[in-house]
């Protein structure tokens, strides 16, 4: 398959200035074809917020929300199972602060792509569609941002990324006024700091407000909204708040956990509370070829408590449904946890799983979904989906509608081709 030079274009922008910038040039950088009259259908639009946790190398469903039971160690692996809040339904035995909360949420057990390299599989589960060589779509969370453009008045950006871009998650032929911004920061690390916004030391807030004012006399139409942005962005307190984790109390960060993630996950949510639409949280490290324990559970070598991906995971992503949840914030934010793939089903000689498209599992929350449901099935021991196929194009399909983007739509490139928002997809009727 072609356009490997493409996959590698997952971060056109570096600072929040060039995206104002050049977004400012071509807020629209293309035409709508058709209208956009009521969507019929209550399911449409009910996640105002969207909060992606990209589990990034392929996480293995037989250690996180499709354990089995009953069958060969080499098949059941080594983190065993709990089971859940709802009846008969086991998740790993390292979820357990997730277990309580099944009844919250939606699992699909019937992913299923014919892509495992792991570059490619990110553009088909973020886009919907297979990779192509010729035209780069965009993920759904840059189309859910776009669909936000025209009526934006907030000054923090409509879609952000934490910590580090990965491949797949850039908006495509919409262009840069779409694609994420990414923080390029730890929001676990004492030295967390979101660059651009803040004034540099030698630059007076009085000083740059003149330079505000001069730039409105001006009479360059085409840089003046972006530079308009920028100043607003670099001086407004809610963009300052927002990103501001000393405001929580340390009980709430322990409660998400003091990694990355966990702090991460914190930020997501301040984030939400502040409109943002999309918010993606990056945990790296899923890729787990061998001696999978060591990662997924331990964290390191001779660990006494687990502190690896699931623990981790399990803490922080259990804290961010509970406080949306108590904070009245569920039913509008939608929460999907997913990577690329899955495992393969047996163990191999090295203690690690390999890749598996051909079935994996996917966890959403809120966001109008239906709550305690898991919908689809893989065989005994996980190697194919035997009751309601999913692919990638049908679940951005159904997260389309309810983020409030019409899958129907034809968008058109600056080339002018025209492109359905989601061409091959299938709504799942069971989660609208």
């Amino acid at each position: 398959m072609g356009g490997v030079g493409s996959l590698k274009r997952y971060s056109t922008f570096s600072t929040r200035r060039s995206f104002l910038r050049i977004g400012a040039l071509a807020p629209w950088c293309m035409a709508r074809v058709g209208g956009l009259g009521a969507y019929e259908g209550p399911s449409f639009g009910t996640a105002k917020s969207c909060i992606l946790l990209w589990l990034d190398g392929g996480p293995s469903h037989l250690e996180t929300f499709d354990p089995k039971i009953d069958v060969p160690r080499e098949v059941q692996g080594p983190l065993g199972t709990t089971p859940t809040s709802i009846p008969g339904v086991h998740f790993s035995g390292e979820l357990g602060r997730c277990a309580k909360l099944a009844d919250q949420m939606t699992i699909i057990r019937s992913m299923t792509s014919p892509l495992g390299e792991h570059g490619l599989a990110n553009q088909y589960a973020l886009s919907g569609y297979l990779p192509s060589p010729n035209v780069q779509y965009p993920s759904f969370g840059s189309l859910a941002s776009h669909q936000r453009a025209l009526d934006w008045k907030n000054p923090l950006p409509r879609s952000i990324g934490i910590p580090e871009p990965r491949i797949g998650h850039g908006a495509g032929f919409l262009g840069v006024g779409d694609e994420p911004f990414w923080v390029h920061s730890d929001p676990g690390s004492p030295s967390f700091q979101v660059r651009d916004l803040e004034i540099h030391p030698s630059l007076d807030p009085s000083r740059l407000e003149r330079r505000r004012e001069m730039l409105g006399r001006l009479q360059d139409t085409q840089k003046g909204p972006g530079f308009q942005g920028a100043f607003e962005w670099i001086l407004s307190p809610q963009a300052k708040r927002a990103f501001d984790l000393k405001q929580e109390s340390d009980a709430t960060k322990e409660r998400y956990g003091l990694r990355s993630f966990g702090q991460s996950c914190l930020l997501a949510r301040r984030l939400v509370e502040q409109r943002v639409p999309f918010v993606t949280v990056v945990q790296p490290g899923w890729d787990t070829h061998e001696n999978m324990v060591v990662p997924l559970r331990d964290g390191f070598a001779g660990a006494k408590v687990g502190v690896g991906l699931i623990p981790t995971f399990d803490q922080a992503a259990s804290a961010l449904i509970e406080d949306l949840l108590q904070r009245g914030l569920l039913d509008e934010t939608l929460v999907i946890a997913m990577g690329e793939f899955g495992r393969t089903p047996k163990v191999n000689t090295r203690g690690g799983r390999d890749h598996w498209p051909r079935v994996y599992s996917v966890m959403l929350c809120g966001g109008g979904l239906p709550r305690g449901v898991v919908y689809g099935s893989s065989d005994r021991i996980g190697e194919s989906p035997i009751d309601h196929p999913t692919t990638p194009s049908d679940l951005v399909h159904t997260l389309l509608v309810r983020l409030g983007v019409r899958p129907d739509q034809t968008l058109l490139t600056p080339e002018g081709r025209p492109i359905r928002v989601n061409q091959h997809g299938r709504p799942i009727d069971a989660l609208l």
